[in-house]
Formats: C-alpha cells, sequence, structure tokens
C-alpha cells in the first residue's frame, strides 16, 4: 500500500526528507485554509449520480480516441482541486512519483506512433473485439448474482481442493495421506500484504518457503492486497507457470529497470505482439464504453503489465495471461490454491450542498448525514467472480467491464457484448496506492512535522480539518461500470441509495482501506480455520491492521476471530470488543444498519489520536470509563497480553474462541504451554502472524532502512532481490516448528470433533432403532414375543 509505505529517511541525509515533510505539510495547509467549505474532488464526479461523459463508440475515429487518451492522462494531477498558480514545483513533485508525471509524454509520443484509420492497432483490436472466435464470452449474457453464498463455481472448487490438500497434508504432517478424512483438513489461506514491490518480492520469498516446507500444497486460499495481488497474478501466468523459482528469475530479470523507463517500457508498447496485449484493454474501453474515462491508474496498470506479464525474451507472452478468467484453468480440478484479489471504493456520504437546496438553511437531519463518517466498500476479484459483499451481489469474471442496468449486462446493437475487462488495468486498481486521500498522506508525516518546534500550529490547523481531507482524492482512482446500476428494489438495504443511480464506480488499492486482506477469507462458506498472514507493510509497528478485522467482525456478525490481538496493541479493550462481537448478529433490517454505525464508530475509536478527539469517540471513551474493573487475576493477563502484544517477534500465533468470550481477556499468543487451548472445543478461527523483520541471519538487510524497499521505489537489482527473498526465507524458519505444531493440532481439533459426531449420531440412530423395533427384539420363539 502506497500512502503507508514510506521507508524512514535515511539518518545520514535528513534533510530532504524534513523538507518533503515541510512542503507537504505546507500544501495540505494551504488546502485546508483556502476553503470553509470542502469541494467535492473531480476525482469524484464520475462516481457521482447521474454523471456522465461524451458518448464514444465505434463510430467515433482512431485519432479521437487517442486524443481522449492523452489528454485524460495530461490532466491527472491535482490541478483539477487546487490553484497550481499558487503552489511552486517542489509541492507538486510531491503528489505524484516522477514516472507519474512523465506518463502523459510517452503517451502523447504514443499517440504519434500510430496512424489514423484502418491498418491501425485500435482499428484492429476493435474488430477482434467483436470477434467470438477470440473472445468467446461475448457471445454469453451476464446477469448479476444477488446473493450472500459463494457461487457455484467456487463451491466445486472447494470440494475437490479438499481431496487435493488431504493428500498434502499427510506428506506435511508425517501422517498416512489414506488416513485422512477429507472432513478433517483445514481450510488454510494464506494472505500476503500491501507494499508495492517490496511485497511483492518478500511475498515471493515467504511464499517459496512454505513450498519448501510442505505447507504451500496445503493452501486452500490465496489472499492479496496491492504489491501481493501482482504476485498472485504473476504466479498464475505462463511465465512462471506456478512455480516460485521461476517467478523470482522472472523478477530479477525484469525489476532492475524502472516501469517507466522510456527505454524499459516503450518498445513494447509499440511494437508487436506485445503492444496489442499492454493496450487491447484501453481500446476496448474508450471505443466500447459509453462515457468510460481513462486517467493514470489506466496509464500505471500498462507500465505494470509490460514489466511483470512479458518474458525476458518478450516474444512469448500469452495473450491468456491478461484475462483473469483464464486462471481458472489452473484451479479447475483443486490443483492449486484459489487466488483473492481485492479493491476498495470509497464511499463518501453526500455533502450538505448537495443534498439540500442551496438557497434554504439545511436541516439538522442532513447536517448529520455529511458528518457521517465515509468508509470503504471491499470488492474481491477471483477467476470465478467479481463481488462484493457489502452489496451482496456479483458478477461472472468473464464478464468484468461491461456495463449493466437493471441486474442485466447491455449488448450493443450486434447482440455482443464488450470482452473481459484486461489484467492490465487490474494491476494499476491492486496497485494504486497513490490514490490515497489527503489524510493518508499527512498521517505518513505527522510525526515528523510535530517533531519540528515552530509548527505545531500547522499540525493543529491541518489536523483539525482531517474529516475534510479524508474525502479528497488528490489523484483521481480508477473507474470501471456499476454492476448494480438501476438495481432499485434487488439489493440489501445497506447499500447506500445513491449508488445505485450511478453508471460507474471508482476503485482503488485496498490498503486504503486494510493492508491485509483478511476480509474476504472471513466470507460465509469459506470457513477459514487458519490464516497466515504475511505482513511486508512498511508500519508493522505503527498500524494494527490486525484490530481493524475486529470492526469487520462486528459488523458481519462473525464469531471466532481473536479479539484484541496484533502488533501494536489496539487501543480498544478486547472485552468491550469481543462482548460486541458476541451481540452482532443481525436481526433485522433496522439492527443491521446499528451495527453498521457501530462498526464505524469503532473504527473511529481505534484511530482517534489523543489531540484530536472526535464527538462520538469522546462518548464511547466516557461509556467505557464507567465500565466495572476486572477482578485481579484478569488484569494480571491482560497485563501479560499487552507485554507479549509489544514484544512480537517473527512467528506469532492466536486462537480466537466462539463462546463466552465476553468476559475473557486478549487472547495471548500462544506458545508451547499454551498450545493446548487449539484444542478446545470452542477455538475459533487461529491467526499466524509473519511480519516481515530484520533478521540477524541476513545481515546489512533491514525492511524499515534499507532505501530500495521503500513502497514507492521500481527498481531491484538481483542482488536486492536475492537478500529480499533470504530474509522473508529466514524469517519463516524462525517459526516453521511452531506453525507445523499449529496446523497438527487444528487438523487433531477437527479430527477429534468429527469422530465426536459420528459416535452421537451413530447413537442416535441405535435409539431410533430401537424405538421403532428395528433393534433389540427377543428371540423368536421367546415367552415375551
Amino acid at each position: 500500500m502506497g500512502a503507508k509505505g514510506e521507508t524512514e529517511p535515511n539518518s545520514s541525509n535528513p534533510a530532504p526528507g524534513s523538507l518533503s515533510v515541510i512542503l507537504l505539510g505546507a500544501l495540505l495547509w494551504y488546502t485546508v485554509s483556502t476553503t470553509d467549505k470542502p469541494q467535492r474532488p473531480a476525482a469524484l464526479q464520475s462516481d457521482a449520480p447521474g454523471a456522465t461523459s461524451d458518448k464514444t463508440g465505434p463510430e467515433e475515429d482512431d485519432q479521437s480516441i487517442w486524443s481522449r487518451l492523452a489528454g485524460s492522462l495530461e490532466s491527472v494531477t491535482i490541478v483539477n482541486q487546487l490553484d497550481t498558480s499558487k503552489l511552486t514545483d517542489s509541492l507538486l513533485d510531491l503528489l505524484a512519483p516522477e514516472w507519474a508525471k512523465n506518463i502523459p509524454v510517452y503517451v502523447r509520443k504514443l499517440q504519434r506512433e500510430f496512424a489514423v484509420g484502418p491498418g491501425t492497432l485500435a482499428h484492429e483490436v476493435w474488430q477482434e473485439a467483436q470477434d467470438p472466435s477470440i473472445h468467446p464470452e461475448i457471445q454469453y449474457e451476464a446477469t448479476v448474482r444477488v446473493s450472500n453464498h459463494l457461487c457455484d463455481e467456487e463451491k466445486t472448487f472447494l470440494s475437490r481442493r479438499k481431496q487435493v490438500v488431504a493428500a498434502a497434508l499427510g506428506k506435511y504432517l508425517g501422517i498416512d495421506p489414506n488416513d485422512i478424512h477429507p472432513d478433517d483438513v483445514p481450510v488454510i489461506a494464506m494472505c500476503g500484504s500491501g507494499g508495492g514491490l517490496r511485497a511483492l518480492v518478500a511475498g515471493a520469498g515467504s511464499f517459496m518457503a512454505t513450498t519448501e516446507d510442505g505447507l504451500f500444497d496445503c493452501t486452500t486460499y490465496l489472499s492479496g492486497v496491492s504489491g501481493s495481488c501482482w504476485l498472485q497474478s504473476l504466479y498464475f501466468s505462463s511465465v512462471t507457470e506456478r512455480d516460485l523459482g521461476r517467478t523470482i528469475d522472472h523478477l530479477k530479470a525484469r525489476l532492475g529497470v524502472h516501469i517507466a523507463s522510456p527505454q524499459g517500457c516503450f518498445s513494447l508498447l509499440t511494437s508487436a505482439p506485445t503492444n496489442k496485449y499492454l493496450l487491447s484493454g484501453t481500446i476496448e474501453k474508450l471505443m466500447g464504453v459509453p462515457g468510460a474515462d481513462v486517467g493514470l491508474v489506466d496509464a500505471y496498470g500498462m507500465l505494470l503489465a509490460a514489466r511483470l506479464l512479458v518474458p525476458k525474451g518478450e516474444l512469448g507472452v500469452d495473450e491468456k495471461d491478461f484475462k483473469l478468467s483464464s486462471q481458472g484453468e489452473h484451479i479447475k480440478y483443486g490443483q492449486n490454491p484459489m487466488p483473492i484479489y481485492t479493491a476498495v471504493r470509497h464511499e463518501i456520504p453526500p455533502l450538505v450542498e448537495a443534498i439540500t437546496d442551496a438557497s434554504q438553511p439545511a436541516s439538522e437531519e442532513a447536517k448529520e448525514v455529511a458528518k457521517n463518517e465515509s468508509w470503504f466498500q471491499w470488492f474481491e476479484m477471483t477467476p470465478y467472480e467479481f463481488f462484493c459483499e457489502e452489496f451482496g451481489a456479483g458478477v461472472p469474471t468473464w464478464a468484468m467491464g461491461r456495463k449493466f442496468e437493471g441486474g442485466r449486462d447491455k449488448p450493443n446493437e450486434d447482440g455482443l457484448r464488450l470482452p473481459e475487462i484486461r489484467t492490465p488495468f487490474l494491476l494499476g486498481i491492486w496497485g494504486s496506492a497513490f490514490c490515497a486521500t489527503l489524510s493518508h498522506y499527512y498521517r505518513e508525516i505527522r510525526p515528523v512535522i510535530k517533531s519540528i518546534s515552530g509548527l505545531a500550529y500547522i499540525d493543529d490547523l491541518i489536523w483539525g480539518h482531517n474529516d475534510d481531507l479524508s474525502k479528497l482524492h488528490p489523484i483521481e482512482p480508477a473507474t470501471i461500470p456499476n454492476i448494480i446500476f438501476g438495481m432499485d428494489d434487488q439489493l440489501p438495504h445497506t447499500v447506500p441509495p445513491h449508488l445505485k443511480s450511478q453508471e460507474f464506480i471508482q476503485l482503488m488499492d485496498a490498503g486504503m482501506s486494510n493492508n491485509l486482506p483478511i476480509y474476504p477469507l472471513l466470507r460465509p462458506g469459506r470457513d477459514v480455520d487458519i490464516v497466515l498472514t504475511f505482513d511486508a507493510s512498511a508500519d508493522i509497528k505503527t498500524e494494527n491492521w490486525l484490530s481493524v478485522v475486529e470492526g469487520y467482525a462486528l459488523q458481519r456478525g462473525i464469531k471466532g476471530w481473536p479479539v484484541g490481538i496484533g502488533w501494536p496493541k489496539s487501543t480498544a479493550p478486547a472485552s468491550t470488543m469481543a462482548k460486541q462481537l458476541d451481540q452482532a448478529q443481525a436481526e433485522s433490517g433496522v439492527e443491521a444498519e446499528e451495527k453498521l454505525t457501530e462498526a464505524k464508530v469503532e473504527q473511529a475509536v481505534r484511530h482517534a489520536q489523543d489531540d484530536g478527539p472526535h464527538p462520538d469517540v469522546a462518548a464511547i471513551k466516557a461509556a467505557r470509563s464507567k465500565q466495572p474493573n476486572p477482578p485481579e487475576e484478569k488484569k494480571t493477563q491482560i497485563e501479560k497480553a499487552d507485554k507479549a502484544a509489544k514484544e512480537l517477534g517473527y512467528c506469532t500465533v492466536w486462537v480466537g474462541r466462539t463462546q463466552e468470550r465476553q468476559s475473557d481477556p486478549p487472547p495471548e499468543p500462544l506458545d508451547d504451554t499454551t498450545s493446548w487451548r487449539l484444542m478446545e472445543p470452542d477455538a475459533g478461527i487461529t491467526v499466524v502472524y509473519l511480519p516481515f523483520l530484520a533478521n540477524d541471519k541476513v545481515p546489512g538487510v533491514d525492511p524499515a532502512m534499507s532505501d530500495y524497499m521503500s513502497t514507492w521505489n521500481f527498481v531491484y537489482t538481483p542482488q536486492q532481490i536475492d537478500d529480499s527473498v533470504a530474509l522473508a526465507r529466514a524469517n519463516y524458519a524462525e517459526g516453521r516448528a511452531q506453525i507445523l505444531a499449529t496446523v497438527k493440532a487444528v487438523y487433531e481439533r477437527k479430527r477429534k470433533r468429527r469422530l465426536e459426531k459420528e459416535a452421537r449420531e451413530k447413537q442416535e440412530r441405535r435409539r431410533r432403532k430401537m424405538r421403532l423395533g428395528i433393534v433389540g427384539k427377543l428371540g423368536e420363539g421367546d415367552h415375551f414375543s
């Protein structure tokens, strides 16, 4: 995730870093001091009700298409939100990395590369986009599936994967595979954090370590954010052929040149056959989706694809790598874990000006609506489905990118649909951390601002407008058609009403919400038993992403999550959160809304700062202060858990409970003396946390200090890749024995539960037969017969 991704400035050269902090602080001060009312950013205009653009289609000439592309990319800076005449070049430099500012120049060069008329690349791509023999999916109608259940394809995958994992688990645990019952197999998920190329490279090392250990083959799900999504897409491509050794070799061959280097990418974008694969998605979007727009994320995705999805030879590119649904063939028979990719939409409640008559004073109700906290809606993408749990709706992955209305897609005049959205665009969405809000940017530099003498007043001013900053995105997120457009009465009432009238929505890096992609793993039906979390976030010790999951569990009524875990310790009392989780099952529409509000408030509590209290935060803290103090033994346990949370190492294991949690202290990390808790009847979800930390066994490599591990760095030398992989493998080795013991304990618990259940069912069947006189009769001829 980018907004959280910068490494600490090098202590030997602090001046540039300090200057950057001051300049960005000044920009934020300028933003909040030049207007009393936050202007709705241009980034959200296309995501607003009734927003439309000039119609485009196949009748538009190629020159116009490329002009729109170049023009759109030239306007990706903050000029549509701030008066840049009052800003210096240094200030603008801070809002986008150098490669991003050069993209419009590159695009203008691209525009000149293509002639106008028949025979151009745009003409060829559009002709093929209407050919069912090339894109079979355009023949098929797609409808929006409204359900909270998993799609049928995933259910089939789970059944088949369980059989495959059973054999692998036997080998991993040293048990005869013939003795392992499929129902005893733990559902294991591995999730990788955000963090740009750092997360990609470190994740490859972590996955390789689990492969060597035999654990990867026991995994059912892979879940990613940002750079971890890049890793998953690369792993399931023809470039690596599901071989992590080849994946690392490919990274060493391709990451030595910056993604936006003209020498490194332009030949791929302007010559066959790579140009067609890299540019087709953008051309189809511009020519086939009326009202669609392109921006920095589209171009960023093309550059990423040119660097990641093209092999070193550059001629071995495979068109299947450019459609996410194609990955289905690699998991169809359960032969590999199923990848889950994530993105979020920033839901910002309408401003007072947008919901009231400007000539009349705003009502109290309208003011209350405008004061509501914004939140993020999570979207998941798998080889089978594009789905939003908050909407309770999804569409087949092969239908992503086409327009929908009233729950059905909209074909063109020939009855054909648009081909599936291309992977380059998705790569851009998954890693678009630069689309963060100004609030995210400021949280990056706030500690330094506060530490500089004489700048406290700037912090007071900026942080006082944090609610406004959280609604401003300097760089526009990516735009895609809204699958629930026009579905007025077919969705849960928790879906924001205004969203049903918007033709397009904007998606961005899920790290804006949580840099650990755990939410999708908690969906009903997936029934994940063990979550292995490889955290390569840049803010491991300052942002407790694990604790943020508690708010999600509260909102969804999920039991079994280990409350109060993470690093650093959550500010919310775990006993309070646990009690709320027990009460979180919503039984009515009204109650569901209340739970949603509670979850948002809890999120505010977790992120509250001592010098910036929110009214709701203050109220909750006051209520909590009235809670009775726990018994002395509970205090001791809580203190012990707090101490352990501050001393987390390379591998930490927690297990939740499904019952009687409201009086429990935070769960302690498990060790040899407490691992028995994994076997308790009410044991819940097990979390294995593996942060990406420095290790003495790999000297000279420190994720917190090595400059090349910044999230914004887009060049890794082969040696730096080797070092990062070595560190990830060394860290996994530290916890290898504990992970093995954890998996075995969960397996034994599930086995015990199954055997006890079978014994009860057998006894019940015998009793039923006895009641029916089927068994237990006396022999024929007995004087009682």
